[in-house]
């Protein structure tokens, strides 16, 4: 007896025991797919991780049902490596294999059965149970197995169906289909017969008399004389300013030839730069420095303040080891940042660039996914998001981390919570290959573990071209507010600073990190504030859309005319976002073009692209956002940048609270001042004393860092502690309390250390659902690994009291 060991896409922890032929036990390998049955009617597409001869012992294995690949997708790192994901961060391997996958090489079934388009169907030929099934599809799109159950009146379906199928009436959705198809594009060339000097003379005598011919095949030379490389029709028709159907007319006539070629969607044009890039003494220094760390560290940090030329460092890092012919993954925190930053290598690299992250298609991914796993010339370098991780990486040399600090590289919901900077460095070990962290703002964690030598440290303090670092302005808005010196959110320093700025011909940037135009409308009579029906939050308004939406379940509703609880028609709005900052801009500098950055106006797929282009083209002055726009944006022109209020973010619930503000508010005035003038930076705070707005003030990292690692010290915080977070949902409330507390007894009974809860966070109720949460402070001497056999016991046997079965509990781990 032969058997398959394989995972399915589904929140489970266990892997599944499937039967094979002797035939297939030869063939199928580890890493590739398979359909397989699972439960009574499903089928779904699993990946095989082991072959053996051991009998499942509690049950009768199933037959897989087909192979879908011919070799691996999946490559053995590659599983290892979701292995170790999936026990580090307390998750199920099908979590795991379901985010790391392209969806559409994931096809399952709720099996869906409908009518092929198109067809004339005799319905003489049909039997009276095909006839019914046909009938009953005429009445709707398409139907579930049961449905046909229940049509025909009988269990044995499947020969009525199959009869059907092969009679090319029916599909079934079910069947595994490929979705991924190969564009095609069309190509012409001349027919050979006018390849030689004669033949075009006479073409030139046939077309005589056809002016429009003529004229394109007159382009069709200019062209191919100009690019030597192939001509689509498409290109034809634009450069002779002409229709295809012109173009058809000389394929019939065998003056020209069409042909397809299949070509990536992806595809950038770009030729390697001859000239080499120079780094200053600096960046040279630095540069030097990384790869003396690299001969006796695997993870180096380098620490430049921002607009040091950190990105010169990287592409000088990648030239070394493209020459070595390995892999090169460049992760981003932002989808924004991906987008400029591939412009900037692509002149360097040309197409040895691809990109992956969610914002392409499914196609596209599936071709970034294939390239990367034949080692092609295509993906030397990859730039994504976290999820390119995930990528088969057949023979990775360098991994770069780009803003490491970066809360964006932990991914939150759904499971697998993993962190792409640390699974990034477990992904380096199985690869032997090298990891650079770069940040002008590091992370407290990454920042501790190079001091403790575990990692190198590189450090870079000037700017680029010794460009002096901006200069900081803090502005209190108390004071302002008492001396009515302020239009609307603007205080009349902004404004003079603004107006100096543009009149300069410079561009300015403004912070504010919350979208929307007002985060709450408030009746002035009985003080009553609309909440979302689902959710314990107030409703944000937006005010192009006239509308309150909630920004955690996508609820909406149209902006109250009175009040809901009192009829009062005297609703104000308090707070501000970005939209009102657009709003106050557009009616305090008419004449400005004003664009805004939010994940409003980002929407689409080239979303980001459109606003950074037309920004870095200058087709705007001022450019208003969220913290898209902290994250490493490059634009020349900018020499003011202005933060609204530095405050919202101090006083967040979140024993991070300082460190995130003090790396926001650095990174954000960053961007001023980044090419030969120096740069200015307005920070409006109603607290200009505040320790942390302080140490942004006067860039002190290291003070930052003292004071913080002394605060975590006491309170029992990373990194000195690692934490785990258990959060329960239930729709119950009461339910909830109970199930809550007897879950925190038994973990704190059990464990040795710091477990805080049940407690129920700022926002306790989402969709109709409350949440309460454990944490769990594990200390650093402890055995982490340990620690989480024990709890994955407890919630094993929490699971296991029927009453509790219906609360929901995930675990996050190394929760920041």
């Amino acid at each position: 007896m032969h058997f398959v060991e394989v995972i399915l896409p589904l929140s489970l922890a266990k892997t599944f025991t499937y039967r094979i032929s002797e035939a297939e036990y030869h063939y199928i390998k580890i890493g590739m797919r398979l359909a397989v049955p699972f439960g009574k009617s499903k089928i779904y597409t699993a990946l095989v991780i082991e072959i053996h001869q051991n009998k499942p012992a509690l049950y009768e294995a199933k037959e897989i049902e087909q192979i879908l690949d011919e070799r691996p997708i999946v490559t053995e790192i590659q599983i290892a490596h979701w292995q170790w994901i999936a026990s580090y961060y307390m998750c199920a391997i099908g979590d795991v294999y379901r985010c790391a996958i392209p969806s559409a090489l994931l096809l399952e079934s709720e099996t869906v059965i409908s009518q092929k388009t198109d067809l004339i169907v005799d319905t003489s030929q049909l039997s009276d149970d095909e006839f019914l099934v046909y009938e009953a599809l005429q009445q709707q799109s398409s139907l579930k197995v049961q449905d046909i159950m229940s049509i025909l009146n009988k269990k044995n379906i499947f020969p009525v169906i199959q009869k059907l199928i092969d009679k090319n009436i029916l599909v079934l959705q079910e069947e595994i289909q490929e979705t991924y198809k190969p564009k095609l594009v069309r190509y012409v060339r001349l027919h050979p017969k006018y390849e030689s000097n004669e033949g075009l003379s006479e073409l030139l005598e046939t077309l005589k008399s056809a002016n429009k011919q003529k004229e394109i095949v007159l382009n069709y030379f200019q062209l191919s004389a100009v690019e030597k490389k192939p001509i689509t029709v498409k290109k034809l028709v634009e450069a002779a300013n002409s229709s295809s159907a012109i173009v058809k007319a000389l394929i019939e006539k065998e003056i020209f030839e069409d042909y397809l070629l299949q070509e990536d969607r992806v595809n950038f044009t770009g030729k390697m730069r001859e000239d080499q890039l120079q780094l200053s003494s600096a960046q040279q220094k630095a540069f030097d420095e990384i790869k003396e760390s690299f001969n006796q560290k695997e993870v180096c940090l380098l620490h430049g303040v921002t607009s040091s030329g950190k990105t010169e460092i990287y592409i000088k890092l990648i030239e070394e080891y493209l020459k070595t012919g390995k892999q090169i993954l460049y992760l981003l925190p932002e989808i924004a940042l991906t987008t400029q930053l591939v412009g900037r290598l692509r002149t360097y690299f040309g197409n040895k660039v691809a990109v992956f992250h969610s914002k392409y298609n499914n196609n596209e991914r599936i071709e970034v996914w294939n390239q990367v796993l034949i080692n092609s010339d295509k993906s030397q370098v990859v730039i994504g998001a976290r999820s390119s991780l995930f990528l088969p990486f057949y023979n990775l040399g360098f991994i770069i981390v780009d803003e490491e600090h970066e809360q964006t590289f932990k991914q939150v919901d759904p499971a697998p919570r993993y962190h792409a900077r640390d699974a990034a460095i477990v992904l380096a070990h199985s690869h032997k290959a090298k990891v650079l962290l770069g940040s002008a703002t590091p992370s407290i964690e990454t920042y501790f573990n190079a001091q403790s030598d575990k990692f190198g440290l590189v450090e870079i303090s000037e700017r680029y071209g010794n460009v002096q670092m901006p200069k900081i302005e803090l502005v209190d808005l108390k004071d302002k507010y008492f001396r009515k010196k302020m239009t609307g959110h603007f205080s009349d320093v902004l404004i003079e600073e603004i107006n100096l700025a543009l009149s300069l011909g410079e561009q300015v940037i403004l912070f504010q990190n919350r979208r929307g135009y007002s985060p709450v409308i408030e009746c002035l009579t009985c003080g009553h504030v609309p909440q979302c029906q689902q959710c314990d939050v107030s409703l944000t308004y937006h005010k192009h859309k006239n509308q309150l939406r909630c920004h955690y379940c996508g609820f909406t509703m149209a902006k109250p005319s009175h009040c809901h609880s009192c009829s009062s028609v005297d609703l104000t709005t308090k707070g501000f976002g970005t939209e009102q900052i657009e709003q106050e801009l557009v009616s305090i500098f008419p004449n400005s073009k004003i664009g805004r950055m939010d994940q409003d106006t980002t929407r689409g797929k080239f979303g980001f692209e459109k606003i950074i282009d037309s920004f870095k083209n200058r087709e705007m002055d001022i450019l208003v956002g969220t913290q898209m726009l902290a994250k490493g944006l490059d634009f020349d022109n900018v020499s003011l940048v202005g933060i609204m209020n530095a405050d919202n973010m101090l006083y967040h619930p979140d024993f991070r609270a300082f460190e995130r503000s003090f790396q926001m508010l650095t990174q954000v005035s960053g961007r001023a001042g980044r090419s030969e003038k120096q740069g200015k930076v307005v920070i409006q705070t109603y607290n200009p004393n505040h320790n942390t707005i302080q140490q942004v003030t006067n860039n002190d990292y290291l003070g930052m860092y003292k004071e913080q690692l002394y605060d975590r010290q006491i309170y029992k915080y990373p990194p000195y502690f690692r934490i785990i977070k258990l959060t329960m949902k239930q729709r119950d409330f009461n339910k909830l309390k109970e199930g809550s507390m007897w879950l925190y007894q038994v973990i704190s009974q059990n464990l040795n250390m710091p477990v805080l809860g049940p407690e129920e966070p700022a926002i306790s109720r989402i969709r109709n659902e409350y949440i309460r949460t454990i944490i769990i402070k594990i200390p650093q001497n402890t055995s982490i690994v340990n620690t989480k056999k024990t709890i994955q016991k407890m919630l094993n046997s929490f699971e296991a009291v029927a009453q509790y079965r219906a609360i929901k509990v995930t675990s996050n781990v190394d929760f920041y």
